[in-house]
């Protein structure tokens, strides 16, 4: 174990131990450089031999340093001293999700929505880098100070193109977050992580996992076999809206679970809204058929050897170690040819089981209609125990004659329950179809639609705009509009998509006397919901009854009235408790960092009772606009002295300046370069970009101005003798 009070590369000076795992240790570090705090992550002294561990350890480093997101710990540094391999990370104060649970249950649900909202967004971004997590659970989630959600340890986090280590039967994470696919021993996709993500929701609403038993099999068995416990047992008054979104995030079959974890996240934007309090409880659709019993699987049955390698981890347990990799390989070489035959009876078991299961539910395969008549196509799906449309849809094609069939929906050849509803695709013979309408609609599922008429992605253009009216991701317009004919192999299909409305700048409710009800109103007027709007009650001696003492975020920032949400702290009138009591003397400071600009934050503490030579100014470059509290110490939440406390407020002065470097006689892609590196935006002048000269550019070189500026690049023109490149 690395020693306490080492400086790993000169630059990181270990503090102390925060934990460990089956691979490797973690310690709190302090970057001498930056001079902040820092976790550094070391592997083993007993795997540093060890090239399987490395290479892991490695991709740890390489999968993270992908994923920039304010919700999932950053990955700053990583490297190698002394044969010790190393991740430097982001360090956050605070506590897990598991914890949290165990601490704050029950949680409102508007913060379970929250911290949900953030999970899937982290998630999201890492699925769109083809990135599985594939151990989402509780103890791997981690809460700073401020509510403000991250996800760690993507140390068995799987890229897709990686080819090499997406082995089908190797099963890692926590068994209590375990898909049933994977309890299966398939491999894990997109959908896993989202089967994990309904789990954690289930034990944020009910305080306990949905399945539990005395080891790793009995609780993987009970993914695949047991119904999810109701989460109103635990709490009758959870709305059915929220109870939907956990059925439908942890159906079983992988065809009735959300497609994405962005899907998702869509379903519980609205999933407080009253009008879906009491909507119908949501039920699966996949797996509905004849119901035949199959042979039980039970504890005593031999089950893959991937859960040789899985514990039961304890619900007590912050942070379950991994297994150990060599105690594996132990027990793995004892008795090969035993689990040779477990693995044989089981794949006889579980594969007699899905054949009986396929045979009992009446599946059939989808018989081919190609260049049949509508109506030959409809016999034959009939004939074979479907159901067909009512409607069709046209698709040209070259080589099917108009009014043939060209495919079906779903495919020809699949293999589909009995019942199932088949679209029926008829050739108009021509190169042109009618555009339908796809106003209103996702715009996902208009490209997708135009996707299966033929279109490619390169052919539909989207181009976003605010709108107050539209929901967000909603076509607002089309170009050509419906009924107009189109090529799907040659025209380019245009869709105006919302972003929702605009932001608003919010009024400083405080300063200017508002009462609560008053603010309310003014909120409700820009579109903003009730629901996004949270009244904090605070005795004061300065502030009347009922009056807005203060606000999150602070006036002057920008607020989506969709999205955005809103604390007004209320005058309860004056504190009735004695001045002599103990708790009088300290209060609890807020968070006003980020939100606040300096004057506003001085104000929320004056009205604490905080005096302001107990408030300390430092001023600071950064990123955020001038004037706003960059940091505070001590920090949200911390117990403040009224007394004798002192507490200080860093504050930004803006982007730091640079100058405008000389680029005269540089070529586009030299004169791009240079603007970039120094922060600012390259916008291209007159003249010949691609053979001619930096003549001039504006602002002048030496300039002075804000990183983030724009700067316009002239060139030379080809038949302009000063330039170098003309013929």
């Amino acid at each position: 174990m690395i020693e306490i009070g080492r400086k790993l590369n000169g630059r990181y000076h270990i503090i102390g131990n925060i934990g460990s795992g089956g691979m490797a240790n973690v310690f709190l570090a302090h970057d001498l450089i930056l001079d902040r705090d820092v976790a550094v992550k070391v592997l083993r002294f007993d795997f540093q031999n060890d090239q399987a561990a490395i290479r892991r350890f490695q991709r740890e480093a390489l999968a993270a340093t992908e994923l920039v997101h304010p919700n999932i710990v950053s990955v700053y540094d990583v490297g190698e001293e002394d044969g010790l391999q190393y991740l430097v990370m982001e360090y956050v104060k605070g506590m897990d999700l598991k914890r949290f649970i165990q601490t704050q249950y029950p949680i409102p649900y508007a913060k379970i929505v929250d911290i949900m909202e953030q999970i899937l967004s982290a998630v999201s971004l890492a699925h769109e880098h083809r990135i599985i997590h594939r151990d989402l659970k509780p103890q791997n989630i981690l809460m700073d100070e401020s509510g403000v959600v991250k996800i760690t340890d993507f140390g068995i986090a799987i890229a897709l193109t990686e080819t090499s280590i997406t082995q089908t039967n190797t099963m890692l994470g926590s068994v209590h977050y375990l898909s049933p696919e994977q309890a299966r021993g398939s491999m894990a996709t997109n959908q896993s992580d989202v089967y994990a993500v309904g789990i954690i929701l289930y034990e944020m609403l009910t305080g306990n996992v949905p399945f539990d038993g005395e080891s790793a099999v009995t609780i993987a068995l009970k993914h695949f076999q047991e119904e999810m416990p109701s989460v109103k047992m635990f709490d009758p008054n959870i709305p059915q809206s929220l109870e939907n979104v956990v059925l439908h995030a942890t159906a079983k079959d992988p065809a009735d679970r959300y497609k994405t974890a962005e899907e998702m996240s869509r379903d519980l934007y609205t999933v407080l809204a009253a009008n879906r309090w009491n909507e119908p409880k949501w039920q699966p659709t996949g797996l509905m058929g004849e119901t035949k019993i199959l042979t039980p699987i039970t504890d005593d049955m031999a089950m893959p050897s991937s859960f040789n390698s899985m514990e039961t981890p304890s619900e007590e347990q912050n942070e379950p170690e991994e297994t150990d990799p060599q105690v594996e390989v132990k027990k793995k070489t004892k008795k090969p040819l035993i689990f040779l035959i477990i693995l044989l009876v089981l794949g006889l078991i579980i594969g007699g089981g899905v054949f009986l299961a396929g045979q009992g539910s009446g599946e059939v395969k989808i018989p081919n209609v190609e260049d049949k008549t509508e109506s030959e196509a409809r016999k034959m799906l009939e004939d074979a125990g479907l159901k067909v449309k009512e409607t069709t849809k046209e698709i040209p094609d070259d080589s099917i004659a108009e009014g043939k069939v060209v495919k079906t929906d779903p495919a020809i050849d699949s293999t589909v329950k009995k019942n199932r509803e088949i679209e029926l695709y008829i050739s108009s013979g021509n190169k042109k179809i009618k555009l339908d309408d796809y106003v209103g609609e996702d715009y996902k599922d208009a490209i997708e639609a135009l996707g299966k008429l033929g279109f490619k992605e390169s052919q539909i253009k989207i181009t976003k705009e605010t709108d107050s009216k539209v929901d967000e991701d909603k076509v607002i317009s089309q170009t050509p509009e419906q009924g107009e004919e189109v090529d799907p192999k040659t025209d380019e299909i245009t869709l105006i998509v919302s972003e929702g409305p605009e932001d608003i700048y919010l009024a400083d409710y405080a300063s200017l006397g508002y009462s609560y009800n008053n603010a309310v109103t003014e909120l409700l007027s820009y579109g903003i919901k009730e629901n996004q709007i949270t009244r904090v009650d605070k005795p004061s001696d300065t502030v009347a009854k009922d009056l807005v003492m203060a606000q999150n975020p602070a006036a002057g920032n920008p607020f989506n009235p969709k999205k955005g949400k809103i604390t007004l702290t209320v005058s309860s009138g004056p504190d009735k408790t004695t001045t002599s009591s103990s708790e009088s003397s300290t209060v609890v400071l807020g968070s006003y960092a980020e939100n606040y600009t300096y004057d506003n934050a001085v104000n929320a503490l004056i009205n604490l009772g905080i005096k302001e030579n107990q408030i300390s100014r430092v001023d600071e470059a950064s990123d955020l606009p001038k004037g706003t509290v960059i940091s505070q110490d001590p920090g949200a939440g911390a117990t403040f002295d009224l007394k004798n406390g002192k507490i200080t407020l860093k504050v930004s002065t803006g982007p730091s300046n640079v100058s405008i470097p000389n680029l005269i006689g540089l070529s586009s892609a030299e004169a791009k370069a240079q603007i970039e590196g120094a922060g600012l935006k390259y916008v291209e002048g007159s003249g010949d970009t691609s053979k001619g000269k930096v003549t001039s550019i504006s602002p002048s070189v030496g300039d002075s101005v804000a990183k983030g500026t724009s700067v316009t690049v002239n060139f030379s023109t080809t038949n302009d003798p000063t330039n170098d490149g003309a013929n």
